[in-house]
């Protein structure tokens, strides 16, 4: 995040590359991630049992088994529904006790792989406005 801070505000003292969008630059016709060779992913619909979806964006699950479940690719791919949440349970997130004690409860700094339960416990932001944990 950072790096994009100073590259935005020098943007105009480097030659050849232009601002094409938010997060998309233009580097004497190629863009940006193509020269720094990193891959940008814009795939952010994809197809589950026939229905269209959108990926890695949490939602209520009203008749679900639990609270809450996000659509998300697993390693080969494919695209997976991920339930998480348990749908008697309030979400604390403006209680800094309750939060601390979530996080060390479930090891929220482990939790790296997005097809898992923990993961998106620990991470989604879970009404608009609220942001991650």
């Amino acid at each position: 995040m950072i790096f994009f801070e100073i590259f935005d505000k020098n943007i105009e003292n480097i030659v050849g590359i232009q601002k094409i969008s938010e997060d998309e630059y233009d580097c004497n016709g190629d863009s940006f991630y193509e020269v720094f060779g990193w891959i940008k992913e814009t795939l952010t619909e994809a197809e589950y049992k026939g229905k269209k979806v959108k990926l890695n964006k949490p939602f209520r699950t009203p008749q679900g088994p639990k609270k809450f479940a996000v659509y998300v690719k697993n390693k080969d791919g494919k695209v997976i529904k991920v339930n998480f949440g348990y749908p008697g349970m309030k979400i604390k997130k403006y209680d800094p006790k309750a939060k601390k004690s979530f996080a060390a409860r479930h090891k929220c700094h482990l939790a790296k792989d997005k097809t898992t339960p923990r993961y998106w416990s620990c991470r989604a932001p879970l009404s608009k406005g609220s942001g991650y944990w």
